[in-house]
């Protein structure tokens, strides 16, 4: 289908120019144009599909030129993207500079803040809210639209505590498509399926008025007894009464592919004062069958062609991931030992879960978006004598910090965190980023924090940590497994494997890049003569001291490696033991993420970008040499990647 209404809409002012059949039309081409670009590569897509007339609703509603919006999470803002004059350039979403997949203020004034975690939206659209009406805008709207699998955070209830106490103009539409990216759980969750079964409440005063002639009641008389009414209403159908008591007005739940029904409610809750909380039932994958029967494979699917009778993958991965790797040494574990028990903040599926959901669904934990609790969750099954791991992406994991502090570092717990997407994450960009897990994690007293040189690494740091009587962190990044031919050294505390040792110069890399460091060795040693070591550190803490003050006292030079943020990571603890050994860091670099954030692009354009690809790692080791006074074939000019 050729779009004929979506090159006429340049800004949503113009969607006011159409009539209900233009809207309809708009609405079918803006899902074929979604269709389009997960032809071309993988992006987040069932979640776009489903929020299409929702997103046109909300911009006849209101002008958010001036009022407020905020998408919570970010990954349905597509159809946004599409109505505020970024339809052309659609085709380039998540590529290197490209649209953003989230929302970024730097493309568009209808984007407020670049949301990629969960459950944020309604604090900060209520703060919208309270500064335009401390700088003298009291007339803008503030909406803030959030699902229904991200509303149990516990941020989520915060706002609405906050916003139901200040009592100001301030709107909640509550996505509900029974999902988050796997189908989503909890008690709130059946709170809202029965909701969903009920007939709307909120029509109770046209329905009892009807009756009031005949009813001998008048004046506040009358008023109390349709207020009793309608709370009556409201308890029997099981819909807002939770909100009613939290001091918002409930609306609905209300059919959010009705666009004439969902823009009837929309203005009537813009003319209301106080905080409005409109539940809009929407299927995640509206518009598109097979996402509609499979939301979870189509989430982020791969590439594909539709054909009249389905779909063919157009791209697939025979390659396993770290991923992968982990997924299987815990379902080994779990077989092994019944103490063992894995949970997860709605990420089965990224994180490979589905066989330990399925044969261990006792000892399988899914607490929803709710990292925090998750981590306080382990902290209690720990002390109750459970082997509890967290297995949850770096960047989420940043939202329990205070839980990893009070409940499992200062009770020094054992509890395992197994961190996911630890690194660079390509197209998902900067809000995905596992970059400060080093960091974070090594600060914390009794934490140990390790990280898999490759997949030999990978099980028997999962067995170490499940017999070690105090927290660990590993972290493993968003990639294809590599594995390093060699005998592995096993696994023990705070033991560096030495893979080369050289002293011309050493790379003393953590993580998963070992690999890269002793390609970029083996290059320099061929090209120029240099013979460079390489140590496969495994833990940031403890460190090996003897190992890096072996390193800094003997060669020409030391380059640490990590994918994590430079300041306060493992390069910083070698250069912490060094000079707390009284030795000289003349000659120590570090090479890592720098003090920015790494916008959205492919995994290898992102680290090419930072300086760690084999190139990167080589130019750096080069310019070190120089410094070092090594022999003057090393004089080639070489762009420094070190910091």
């Amino acid at each position: 289908m050729s779009s004929t209404m979506l090159p006429k809409i340049e800004s949503p002012a113009d969607l006011h120019s159409l009539s209900e059949k233009d809207l309809e039309r708009l609405a079918a081409e803006m899902r074929e144009e979604l269709i389009g670009i997960v032809g071309r590569r993988s992006a987040h897509f069932a979640s776009n599909l489903g929020v299409v007339e929702l997103c046109l609703a909300l911009h006849l509603a209101f002008d958010f030129s001036q009022d407020r919006l905020i998408w919570d999470t970010g990954h349905q803002i597509y159809p946004h993207k599409l109505i505020t004059g970024r339809a052309a350039e659609l085709h380039s979403i998540r590529t290197k500079g490209g649209l953003m997949g989230y929302p970024n203020p730097a493309e568009s004034l209808y984007d407020l803040f670049m949301t990629g975690h969960a459950g944020c939206a309604p604090s900060t659209a209520l703060g919208l809210k309270a500064g335009d009406d401390l700088v003298g805008h009291p007339e803008r709207h503030s909406v803030a639209v959030i699902g229904d699998g991200a509303f149990p955070s516990g941020i989520v209830f915060e706002a609405l505590n906050n916003a139901g106490g200040l009592r100001k103009k301030f709107l909640v539409v509550l996505n509900d498509n029974q999902m988050s990216i796997c189908p989503r759980v909890g008690g709130l969750g059946y709170y809202f399926d029965k909701a969903r079964m009920t007939p709307m409440y909120s029509d109770w005063n046209r329905r009892v008025r009807k009756l009031l002639p005949s009813i001998p009641l008048v004046g506040d008389q009358a008023d109390r007894w349709l207020q009793q009414m309608k709370d009556a209403i409201k308890a029997s159908v099981h819909g807002g009464m939770l909100f009613e008591e939290l001091g918002f007005t409930y609306i609905g739940p209300i059919d959010g592919h009705d666009l004439k029904t969902l823009r009837t409610y929309l203005e009537k809750v813009k003319a209301m004062d106080g905080p409005v909380l409109l539940h809009v039932l929407t299927d995640k994958g509206h518009g598109f069958e097979p996402a509609v029967k499979d939301p979870v494979k189509y989430h982020a699917p791969a590439p594909f062609q539709r054909v009249e009778d389905g779909i063919i993958p157009l791209k697939t991965s025979t390659h396993k991931a770290f991923t992968d790797a982990v997924s299987a040494a815990l379902f080994a574990a779990m077989e092994r030992d019944p103490k063992v028990a894995v949970l997860t903040a709605a990420m089965c599926e990224g994180n490979k879960l589905q066989k330990i959901r399925e044969v261990f669904p006792d000892r399988f934990f899914d607490t929803g978006i709710c990292e925090s609790h998750a981590v306080a969750f382990a902290a209690g099954m720990a002390k109750a004598g459970a082997r509890p791991v967290v297995d949850i992406y770096s960047t989420f994991l940043q939202r329990s910090y205070d839980q990893i502090f009070q409940e499992v570092s200062l009770q020094n717990l054992p509890v395992i965190f197994t961190l996911d997407r630890a690194g660079l994450v390509g197209s998902d960009g900067p809000t995905h980023h596992g970059s400060y897990d080093l960091a974070y994690m090594r600060m914390f007293p009794n934490m140990v924090v390790m990280a898999p040189g490759d997949e030999k690494d990978v099980a028997p740091m999962i067995e170490f940590a499940l017999g070690h009587n105090a927290p660990v962190s590993i972290r493993y990044p968003k990639a294809n497994l590599e594995t390093i031919e060699r005998e592995a050294q096993p696994i023990e505390l705070g033991q560096a494997e030495v893979l080369e040792w050289e002293t011309d110069g050493i790379f003393l890399a953590c993580g998963t890049l070992v690999s890269s460091c002793l390609r970029a060795a083996e290059r320099l040693r061929q090209q120029y003569g240099l013979r460079i070591g390489v140590v496969n550190a495994r833990f940031a803490k403890p460190l090996d001291k003897t190992v890096v003050l072996k390193a800094v006292e003997e060669c020409g030079f030391v380059l640490t490696v990590e994918e994590g943020c430079l300041a306060g990571g493992f390069g910083s603890a070698v250069l912490e033991v060094a000079s707390d050994a009284g030795l000289s860091t003349a000659n120590v670099r570090r090479l890592g993420l720098p003090d920015h954030y790494i916008l959205h692009a492919e995994r290898d354009e992102q680290l090419a970008e930072v300086g760690l690809d084999v190139d990167g790692i080589a130019r750096a080791a080069l310019e070190l040499a120089r410094a070092a006074g090594l022999p003057a074939v090393l004089a080639e000019n070489g762009q420094a990647c070190a910091t």
